[in-house]
């Protein structure tokens, strides 16, 4: 007999949260009902995120959460990357939970009992439910063919598979949305591991815009930002620009096995805002990485004053088990990290409070997401600041709108 409720926890990235939305249509499938009360679920599933120590206590603290909520004869699974990274030992480990099942929890898998083989699930492949917002994530490929030195992602997650084209087209209409944001480990890779070219990701950005309103890439390596891939983007009306460039040192970016290095990301921007001068720029730093120094620190500075980066992330390095970077010495100390963290975080703040100060005064076309909520093409979705608009105005519609204020990342309309 199949569990009657559920509820579902998602930590992590969009791309678990894609996921998670797979699981929602096995689960629906059966005939099961979710429940935002963990007290009345028959079955609890939290979908794990690995990616650093801070993410899996976060997810291990979830699980023992709900341990203590559900109610009698509720089981309780584990499944994402916690689950896939740490299997046995996982499973050792918290013996509050009834399974720890990886990538793919079989609908019915909350009444199996103890030693029953796990049937397997393509999440990657599963249809999905309509989505409740009026955008979604959609995961283009899973797994990664890079060896970044921090990144345990391919240990768990392993070498990258592609989607087809149409099934991507496919789920992009059944999703019924007017933003599609398209994720993946290595986005610009797509369709390499199917021999179909460097880029197939340009046919798939043209194929998606075709049947969506938005599209928007998270996220891209410097190194595959080709001209006829910056050209695409920028066609589909939303040239917002999400780079995964992590550092602007030489030798650490070296020692993080990554290409480039300041001058030539600053270049790529200089070239892309040639093209289009209202393109908007995102990315992510790691800070405190094995060997960085103070003239590091100066350089990332610097580069973050040049660039002037619409939104920008740091983060403190993770020494992850199994990465070329865990064997490395001469990490910074913590207090040092946290300083050099606050020292940049200070500079991006004021950087991106110029940047949104300076769309005071205009008009904004703003897609509504929830009540007195919105955004622009230049705001990605629960990453970026919002759009304050007239609760009156309904979700899912577009609506313009004038720019009156700036609060922070935020703005304020009429």
């Amino acid at each position: 007999m199949t569990a009657s409720t559920y509820h579902l926890v998602t930590l992590g990235c969009p791309k678990n949260e894609v996921d998670s939305d797979k699981l929602v249509g096995l689960f629906t499938q059966d005939g099961m009902q979710p429940t935002d009360r963990p007290e009345d679920a028959d079955l609890i599933v939290v979908n794990t995120c690995a990616f650093i120590e801070e993410a899996r206590q976060e997810s291990i603290d979830t699980v023992l959460a709900l341990d203590d909520l559900r109610q009698a004869g509720a089981k309780l699974v584990v499944t994402g990357c916690l689950a896939e990274r740490y299997g046995d030992d996982l499973a050792a480990s918290l013996p509050e939970v009834d399974r720890v099942a990886g990538f793919g929890v079989p609908v019915t898998l909350g009444q199996r009992t103890s030693g029953q083989a796990l049937p397997s699930f393509d999440l990657l492949n599963l249809p999905r439910p309509a989505s409740e917002r009026p955008w979604a994530y959609v995961k283009i490929a899973e797994g990664c063919d890079r060896a970044c030195g921090f990144c345990a992602i391919p240990s768990f997650r392993g070498p990258q598979r592609s989607r087809t084209i149409a099934d991507i087209v496919a789920e992009t209409q059944a999703l019924q949305v007017h933003e599609v944001v398209l994720v993946a480990q290595d986005l610009a890779a797509f369709g390499r591991d199917q021999g179909v070219g460097e880029r197939a990701i340009v046919p798939l950005v043209k194929a998606v815009s075709e049947v969506a309103q938005r599209v928007r890439l998270l996220y891209l390596y410097p190194s595959d930002l080709s001209d006829e891939l910056i050209d695409t983007i920028c066609a589909t009306g939303v040239p917002y620009f999400d780079l995964s460039l992590q550092h602007v040192s030489p030798p650490l970016l070296r020692a993080m096995k990554r290409w480039g290095n300041g001058e030539k990301f600053t270049e790529r921007m200089k070239v892309i805002r040639q093209r289009e001068p209202e393109a908007v720029f995102r990315s992510n730093f790691i800070v405190g990485y094995p060997g960085e120094t103070e003239e590091d620190q100066d350089a990332l500075l610097a580069f973050i004053e040049e660039a002037q980066l619409d939104w920008c992330g740091f983060f403190s390095y993770s020494a992850e088990e199994g990465t070329y970077a865990a064997g490395l010495d001469g990490a910074p100390e913590a207090e040092l990290v946290a300083e050099r963290l606050r020292e940049l975080s200070e500079v991006q703040d004021a950087i991106t409070a110029q940047r949104r100060d300076a769309l005071i005064g205009q008009p904004v076309e703003v897609l509504v997401d929830e009540p007195g909520v919105g955004r622009t093409w230049r705001e990605a979705p629960e990453i970026d600041g919002i759009v304050q608009v007239n609760e009156d105005l309904p979700v899912g519609t577009v609506a313009t709108v004038t720019v009156t204020g700036a609060l922070g990342p935020d703005l304020e309309t009429a």
